[in-house]
């Protein structure tokens, strides 16, 4: 469950990145370069979050 609102949460974030940069650039909204984004978004977040930031046991 926790992968499916990470790329839900991904979609959405990347998509309101990608409508700003585009609107602030002058240029026609991509839906392509969002989901590219989301995409490395999503990769980014599982790596961070099941093996650079996960916390050892020291027991």
């Amino acid at each position: 469950m926790r992968y499916i609102m990470t790329i839900v949460w991904a979609v959405l974030i990347s998509g309101v990145i990608s409508y700003v940069l585009s609107s602030m650039g002058n240029e026609a909204f991509s839906l392509v370069n969002t989901l590219v984004l989301a995409a490395i978004l999503v990769v980014a977040v599982v790596i961070l979050g099941e093996g650079v930031l996960k916390e050892e046991d020291t027991n």
